[in-house]
């Protein structure tokens, strides 16, 4: 667990009450405070967005799409069968 009391600022937010009701459950689920999920939450967001985030991600992936030949002209019916070869 990462230790958060050195630095930290504390903040305000508003959430829904839907919002609020959900990351508590959540939190009470995986035994840490609501802070702790928030702080969780914003970490993921601020990494989602140094990342590219998904539309760049996606463009990526989508950009290697036919870049590489396997030479076999079955790959997208036995796929599972040749990644299971060793």
């Amino acid at each position: 667990m990462v230790c958060y009391h050195i630095g930290m600022v504390r903040t305000q937010v508003q959430l829904t009450e839907e919002q609020a009701r959900r990351l508590r459950a959540l939190a009470r689920e995986e035994g840490v405070s609501l802070a702790e999920m928030v702080r969780r939450a914003v970490e993921g967001y601020l990494q989602e967005k140094e990342n590219g985030g998904f539309a760049e991600r996606a463009e990526r992936a989508l950009a290697a799409v036919g870049r590489f030949a396997s030479g076999l002209r079955d790959v997208s019916q036995e796929h599972d069968r040749y990644l299971a070869m060793e």
